[in-house]
């Protein structure tokens, strides 16, 4: 169940969450996203026209990120309009400037390289239309609001992971993404951690291009031809982690790898107790959900926060296995509740 259906559903809800002082912002956070969620639809919204420029709807990711705007505007009200740029940097800049031609209510963005189109949304920006982006901030711009993960976090959780798995001992690599600046954070987290740990060497480093003509399983392959003595990886995303898993079958390794994202690919390989071992789950659904929810907001004349940091999950095997079924859903609000899990991040 997504909706809270009346104040009594509500106080349940917050009821789960312990009065620490994670629980005491989780708590919070889940009270804004109740409000969302029982919002009624204002008057006239069915009229209102969104745009939204995704650079990505493949993975898990892109495929939550999709219900969580569509769930929203359904919702909410208002037409939405949905452009995927495919990691093309050039497709995803004239997306933009389309869309600002048409003159939406709102514009979302999930920037697959926030750097590289910078200049589109200043664009966008100076028009006046509202500008909502997910997973990564763009640099340079003042946006209305930005939904995401606490990506420097993100990292140093599964390096600490593996950190403690190893005891604090043994060779690591890395497979990095830092196309976009806000994915990057998640290697700088990694290496704030490592770096404690005299004893772990992190032996590879390979920054992965999305769209390019290498896959990750043969950036893991390689790796693991490379280093033979090798115990674990850290990927910055489930993508690399899954592909990863295969390799390190298929070369009959006793290495773990860790990853970023969540979904039920990565939590089936998980929970099968593969070599895929850790990942930390991001909310996707509910950082689309927020900035359409935002969007509203703002039309109908009230503020919207600059930032919103979604909530994380550190999945092992272990929160998995007291569960009958894989969850598809454990990022729409309220859900993760219900499976058990506390906040992370």
């Amino acid at each position: 169940m997504t909706d809270f259906e009346d104040t009594k559903d509500r106080g349940r809800f917050m009821g789960d969450l312990k009065l620490s002082r994670r629980g005491v912002l989780s708590a919070g956070a889940a009270l804004t996203v109740a409000a969302a969620l029982s919002k009624p639809r204002m008057a006239g919204a069915e009229d209102l026209k969104f745009c939204a420029s995704l650079g990505w709807t493949v993975w898990e990711s892109g495929r939550h990120i999709v219900n969580g705007y569509k769930d929203a505007v359904s919702r909410l009200g208002g037409t939405l309009t949905i452009a995927d740029a495919n990691y093309d940097i050039k497709k995803q800049a004239d997306q933009i400037a389309s869309f600002v031609a048409s003159k939406p209510a709102a514009i979302f963005i999930t920037p697959a390289d926030a750097a590289a189109i910078s200049p589109a949304v200043q664009a966008a920006v100076a028009s006046g239309i509202p500008i909502f982006c997910g997973d990564s901030y763009v640099p340079n711009t003042t946006v209305t609001s930005t939904a995401m993960s606490n990506n420097f976090g993100l990292g140093a959780a599964g390096a600490e992971y593996i950190a403690k798995r190893l005891n604090g001992k043994g060779q690591v690599a890395l497979v990095s993404l830092p196309s976009n600046e806000s994915w990057d954070q998640r290697t700088l987290g990694a290496k704030s951690v490592f770096v404690r740990f005299p004893d772990i060497k992190v032996v590879s480093e390979i920054a992965f291009a999305l769209g390019g003509t290498t896959t990750p399983r043969q950036v893991v392959d390689n790796i693991l031809t490379a280093n033979p003595e090798l115990n674990a990886i850290w990927c910055a995303w489930d993508g690399a982690a899954s592909e990863g898993t295969l390799a390190i079958r298929a070369a009959g390794r006793k290495v773990f790898i860790t990853g970023i994202d969540g979904g039920r690919q990565s939590f089936e390989y998980i929970k099968a107790g593969s070599p895929f071992a850790m990942t930390m789950a991001q909310s996707f659904y509910e950082m689309a959900y927020m900035n359409a929810f935002y969007a509203h907001e703002v039309v109908a004349g009230r503020k919207a926060p600059r930032f919103v940091i979604t909530p994380s999950y550190a999945v092992t095997e272990d929160s998995l296995k007291p569960l009958k079924d894989i969850p598809d859903n454990y990022d729409q609000p309220g859900e993760a509740i219900k499976l058990g899990w506390a906040r992370a991040l």
